[in-house]
């Protein structure tokens, strides 16, 4: 491909955006982290699109089903999933911290940690309990739950009028046509709001290297290449094996989303390629009714990044301090995470967050251990998100077999073609008029 063309390609700008962030960071700290609010701006911009778009794509794919009775079971096998998949990010964690022993030979006493770190975080611990978190799902009004953006009180009320819909049948008709066209055009605009990704990428990057500085990751560099190790060990395996058992190839679905990736990578969180992760996986062929449902599920309930930093940080304390769990204070911790990795979705910096709940909760280990890791977090939290966002994805192809709704066709070809076409496929889709297979069915009848 000429230069001309590839560098109009958005994933290269993001790439030369994060490049020129590092050095930007690094050579001028003081101007690299006085760009924060370039990164912050965009996330924020994303943000504001991410629960209409929800909402709108779910009511959609509800109504585009053939039997709503489906919907319960696809969730179900989806939950199945997510938590096996969840217990192996756990298992990978505690097995790569206690090979490399990142902790051990520091000697820390607790007594002498920063407590102060820890009321930071603290007041955006989420609900414990099953009650609390179910009482934390619904939302105060219809409209709270767009205010709030967070993506379960959201999916909440997506779910309830995609069920409405299809009991009114054709009364329903003009409200979807509606739902329909507010979608396309909420896709359209989040079209122009990703042309800022490559700022977005480089304020943030800048932010992060300008502040911290990469010499800070010296001093506790074995964590990080720890957490790195299991992430990378976590994809290949569990999910290049997963991808295997069910005939596509991991390497080519990450190569095609590889843009949101490098989003992902640039912001250190995976909500800004949310929308373009829903219309990348229904383009592959996947139906939209299950896209709906599993991706934005699985942003609060398949965090493995998160259950592998969980364990890896835990137990980093634990030596990094001389203190030694039984086994059976480490199965009562990832019990214990199993919960807490899910509830902090939607909170920025979700991983420290949920590790703070854990602690909070484990008498054995000091909750002021945070404070060794505040300085080297932001450049574990890309892992987390990366390791998240590849795991929804092949999470949502996987479900789509399972339920029948993934066209093998459209999923080969789409996966083996050249990133260009899909680029212009995506930009069609967006903005063109709703063709027949959007506007001509008719909302579902329940049985």
């Amino acid at each position: 491909m000429k230069p001309g063309k590839l560098i109009k390609l958005l994933y290269v700008q993001v790439l030369i955006g994060l490049v020129l962030g590092i050095a930007v960071g690094h050579f001028w700290p003081e101007f690299g982290a006085a760009l924060k609010p370039l990164g912050d701006g965009f996330v924020k911009l994303v943000k504001m699109m991410i629960a209409p778009i929800v909402f709108c794509t779910i009511v959609s794919g509800i109504t585009s089903l053939s039997d709503t009775r489906e919907i319960g079971k696809t969730l179900l096998k989806s939950m199945g999933l997510f938590y096996a998949l969840t217990v192996a990010a756990l298992l990978i964690g505690l097995a790569a911290v206690l090979l490399l022993q990142p902790g051990a030979g520091m000697h820390i006493d607790p007594t002498r940690l920063d407590a102060g770190v820890v009321a930071k975080y603290s007041s955006h611990v989420p609900p414990r309990g099953f009650t609390q978190f179910v009482m934390h799902i619904i939302p105060s009004s219809f409209f709270g739950a767009f205010a709030e953006g967070e993506v379960l009180p959201v999916l909440l009320l997506a779910v309830l009028c995609g069920f409405g819909l299809t009991r009114i049948g054709a009364a329903g008709r003009v409200v979807l046509d509606s739902v329909d066209g507010f979608a396309h055009m909420l896709f359209a605009a989040f079209g122009f709001i990703m042309r800022l990704a490559p700022l977005g990428a480089f304020g943030a990057m800048a932010f992060t290297v300008g502040r911290y500085g990469i010499k800070s990751i010296g001093s506790l560099g074995l964590l990080i290449g720890t957490l790195y190790v299991a992430c990378i060990f976590f994809v290949v395996v569990v999910l290049g094996l997963l991808a295997r058992m069910h005939g596509f190839k991991l390497w080519q679905l990450l190569r095609y989303i590889r843009e949101e990736l490098l989003v992902v990578l640039g912001t250190s969180s995976s909500e800004p390629v949310l929308p373009r992760l829903l219309m990348k996986l229904e383009r592959l062929g996947c139906k939209k009714g299950i896209v709906g449902l599993v991706i934005p599920t699985g942003y609060s309930f398949n965090l493995d990044g998160t259950a592998i930093y969980l364990t890896l940080a835990s137990m980093f304390i634990a030596q990094a301090c001389d203190i030694h769990l039984s086994w059976a204070q480490i199965a009562e911790m990832l019990g214990l995470m199993l919960l807490t990795s899910k509830g902090a979705a939607g909170v920025t910096g979700s991983g420290f967050v949920a590790l703070v709940a854990t602690l909070t909760v484990m008498p054995d280990l000091p909750v002021a251990g945070v404070a060794l890791l505040v300085g080297v977090d932001r450049f574990m939290s890309e892992a987390r998100a990366l390791t998240s966002t590849m795991s929804n994805a092949v999470a949502c192809v996987v479900v789509s077999i399972w339920e029948n709704a993934c066209d093998r066709q459209t999923l080969a070809r789409e996966l083996s073609q050249n990133y260009a076409n899909t680029e212009a496929a995506l930009e069609e889709d967006a903005v063109l008029p709703l063709g027949p297979s959007d506007t001509g069915h008719q909302p579902a009848q329940s049985h």
